[in-house]
């Protein structure tokens, strides 16, 4: 250990300048780098030993309480940092050339340290110029579903529908959605520039049935219950066409036919504004409950079990009975 002029101890400032001396020419750094770089590895320890025996001792007098425990790790944490950029700025700052330089590294440290909330801030910006949705929308986004109530700079809130209670119908949960989910997944907007979905309803009568009287009766019923929807969703998709490439050459109800394994399928197709989705099914299916309970030619099909014997019951040409002439 060198003593100075007078044959006095080193002081610790003395020997801190002297180790980060020797340090620096062991590694080929200037001194004044290799200083700071000193200072700012102890001030981490520093600070992470502070908080950890702050940590240590909000447990023992606080035993399980999670909650402030909670509360004390996340105010701690902010305390720390908040500590630490200012310290940082006070080592650093007298060897920055210039302020530029310096609101450079601190632009990169935030941008590194805060991604999440930066992405949730770029997609509001998103959100808010090239409007997805807004407020007062029905949307899905991941496994999520829910009329948009609420915008905000970090995340937005959504009313959620139809995951627990059926088609279109509210659970009363709030979800809280990170605005960043917009760049990363797909949204599915059910209330936006075309106000009108698509919904298919399919009924199956038996093949004994008069499958034709069937979807008479379907088609007279689903123009009742939908054919005034496509007027005002003609003039909606007008309106859409401005801005997307929308094509619907045709937007009134239909009924089509199909075959499946309990008999024939009748699938009615018509538009429906989304949150009426569950009410104009009740009311296709009382108009069509109704109309079939009239008829003894028509029975709604179901899966059952049946023993069919060709020789008795089928055509003659496939091996049935001949008819006598």
């Amino acid at each position: 250990m060198k003593q100075n002029a007078r044959g006095s101890v080193p002081s610790p400032t003395d020997l801190g300048e002297e180790w980060s001396d020797a340090l620096a020419e062991a590694v080929g750094i200037g001194p004044a780098l290799t200083r700071d770089l000193l200072l700012t590895l102890l001030l981490a320890l520093c600070l992470w030993g502070v908080r950890q025996l702050v940590l240590l001792m909000v447990r023992r007098r606080t035993g399980d309480d999670v909650r402030r425990l909670y509360q004390w790790r996340k105010g701690t944490t902010y305390a720390a940092t908040a500590i630490a950029v200012l310290a940082l700025i006070q080592i650093w700052t007298g060897e920055m050339q210039s302020i530029g330089t310096f609101l450079g590294l601190l632009t990169a440290g935030i941008a590194i340290a805060l991604k999440d909330p930066l992405v949730d801030l770029a997609g509001w910006m998103f959100i808010i110029s090239r409007r997805p949705y807004a407020t007062g929308d029905r949307i899905t986004i991941r496994e999520h579903t829910g009329d948009v109530i609420d915008q905000r700079l970090f995340q937005f809130t959504l009313l959620e529908v139809g995951t627990v209670t059926g088609a279109g119908q509210s659970t009363g949960r709030i979800v809280h959605v990170p605005n960043g989910w917009v760049f990363s997944d797909s949204v599915t907007n059910h209330t936006g520039t075309f106000a009108y979905v698509w919904h298919e309803v399919a009924v199956v009568v038996s093949f004994e049935s008069d499958w034709r009287a069937a979807k008479q009766i379907l088609t007279e019923v689903v123009h009742e219950c939908a054919e005034h929807l496509s007027e005002d969703a003609a003039r909606t998709l007008r309106r859409a066409a401005r801005e997307y490439f929308i094509f619907y050459s045709k937007l009134t109800p239909v009924v089509y036919t199909s075959v499946v394994g309990e008999g024939v399928q009748l699938t009615l197709r018509y538009l429906v504004a989304p949150r009426r989705v569950r009410g104009s099914e009740q009311d296709v299916w009382e108009a069509v409950l109704d109309r079939f309970a009239t008829r003894d030619d028509i029975d709604l099909a179901y899966p059952t079990t049946r023993l069919y014997r060709n020789d008795l019951e089928g055509k003659p040409g496939a091996g049935g009975p001949r008819s006598e002439t």
